[in-house]
């Protein structure tokens, strides 16, 4: 069976019964592209997150359109609405409340089902706060890895901060403003405090701000200060000289084998901390 072929600009757009991402400035309303306007204004339908913070897109470019509210909580009802509205030939274009649509919010979710049903799936590309903050860091942007918000099980999140302490590669996170300092703080547990990082807020806003250190530093700043706004986080990977592989699986072998030798939790968490230079309280909240 031959693979499907999407052409995409076959008819002038927006074309009938094709779904649009759309991606919308994350910040400064200025950075909205022309074909971005065009596609608003011209689709069947606009799905987004927030309608109050669509609206001051319509407003501002004085685009005429219907809005419906699609989001983590209402998804699953919205978008059999989307599929008939698809079915009947009309076009949507999806947005998000800031950014490219289908990272971090129900986009995926849509997508998938659309294309499931056999209609074609078109992007009109626009800012992304990982990638803002990215190329703004300095940092490796060859080999990195985008993580979103991080897991809150405490289980999964020990879990992949391991992952990010031997990470080689750049790692970028988002974190709401009220979580910054503990993220920072397991950060530091678990990549030392030399580590370098990146530290994003309000991207093109007009109170946008940088900080740029290792992780002890941002955290000495941060935790003095009222933190509002949306962050952005970009790691520094590890040096491949100094990275080790860690297997967690095998660590949690080693640690039950070591209590049950006799050893005490912080005793054998102390010891396998120095054999495999990992911070003892990582390897302690494994037991």
């Amino acid at each position: 069976m031959e693979p499907k072929i999407i052409l995409s600009h076959r008819d002038p757009e927006p074309e009938n019964s094709v779904l649009y991402m759309v991606g919308t400035p994350i910040g400064n309303l200025d950075d909205i592209s022309a074909r971005a306007i065009k596609i608003l204004d011209r689709v069947s339908l606009i799905a987004c997150e927030d309608t109050r913070q669509t609206q001051k897109i319509i407003n501002r470019f004085n685009i005429s359109n219907k809005l419906i509210c699609l989001n983590k909580h209402n998804s699953y009802k919205k978008i059999p609405t989307l599929i008939n509205f698809l079915k009947s030939g009309k076009s949507i274009a999806l947005v998000s409340d800031a950014g490219m649509p289908g990272i971090c919010d129900p986009g995926e979710d849509v997508v998938k089902a659309v294309k499931a049903e056999g209609f074609d799936v078109i992007c009109i590309p626009g800012p992304c706060a990982a990638i803002t903050a990215l190329v703004t860091s300095g940092m490796p942007s060859s080999r990195f890895v985008f993580l979103g918000f991080l897991q809150r099980k405490k289980s999964d999140r020990e879990k992949i901060l391991l992952e990010i302490s031997r990470n080689e590669k750049t790692t970028i996170i988002y974190e709401s403003p009220h979580r910054l300092n503990k993220l920072l703080k397991e950060l530091f547990e678990v990549c030392g405090g030399e580590r370098e990082i990146h530290v994003t807020r309000e991207l093109t806003k007009k109170f946008e701000e940088h900080i740029g250190d290792n992780i002890c530093k941002v955290l000495n700043f941060f935790e003095k200060r009222d933190i509002i706004g949306e962050i952005t986080l970009v790691i520094k990977g590890i040096s491949s000289n100094k990275n080790k592989d860690v297997d967690i699986s095998n660590l949690k072998f080693e640690l039950n084998e070591l209590i049950s030798a006799g050893l005490s939790l912080s005793a054998a968490s102390k010891y396998l901390a120095k054999k495999k230079g990992i911070r003892k309280s990582i390897i302690y909240n494994l037991n």
